[in-house]
This record gives C-alpha cells, structure tokens and sequence, in this order.
C-alpha cells in the first residue's frame, strides 16, 4: 500500500525556521499536483503551497515570501522550507499528493494524505 510519511514538524521560536518532509514510501513514476495545507484549532484547512500540473507554484497569501515548497525527485519527497516563522503559523500541516504514479502499479493514480505533522511556533 502506497502511503506518504511526514516528518519535520515542532515547537520553534517566532522568527525561526522549519523544514518539512513528505516522502513517499514507493518509486514514482508521477505526480499531478503536490500541495501543502494546515489547520489551526478551530479553524477550516487552508492551502499553504502547491506545485501544481504543469509546474505551477502557488502559494497562500499569509506565507508568499517567507516559506518555499520543492521536490526532489529522486528522494521521492516533497518539501516544505518555512522562514521567519509567526505565532499565526501554528497549525497541524498536512501534505497532499494528487494523482500520484507509482512504478509497482503504473495503471493506477492515488491520491495520497500525510498524517499530519504539528508547527508550533511561540512568541
């Protein structure tokens, strides 16, 4: 069964950094779209970052400038560099694989779900 690890989260100082990881567990042959989201408590998921069909980058307008998504292919993993962290960033981050080609089921597409990893950043 395919499935998506993250890895990278934790508690850091307002004006830190963070890097997260979302690696998927078997060889890709494809991906459609890579995106980031997060929740805080109480409030609805929001996207965060995504690279989407065709290479396009988008970000969420509360992060433009401060965090960067990437990939590496090789790796098989998804990035997620978070700059000049806030207290507002604080959330659960979820990475989201759509369309995903594995190479032991090459006629099949998944879409794939991170199990969430916690961002806490303190003032």
């Amino acid at each position: 069964q395919v499935q998506l690890v993250e890895s990278g989260g934790g508690l850091v100082q307002a004006g830190g950094s963070l890097r997260l990881s979302c690696g998927v567990s078997e060889s890709i042959l494809s991906i459609d779209d890579m995106v980031w989201y997060r929740q805080a408590p109480g409030e609805q998921r929001e996207l965060v970052a995504g690279i989407i069909s065709g290479g396009t980058i988008t970000y969420g307008d509360s992060v433009k400038g401060r965090f960067t998504i990437s990939r590496d292919n090789a790796k098989n993993t998804v990035y997620l560099r978070m700059n000049s962290l806030k207290p507002e960033d604080t959330a659960v981050y979820y990475c989201n694989l759509v369309g995903v080609v594995v190479t032991t089921a090459p006629l099949m597409k998944y879409n794939l779900w991170g199990q969430g990893t916690q961002v806490t950043v303190s003032s």
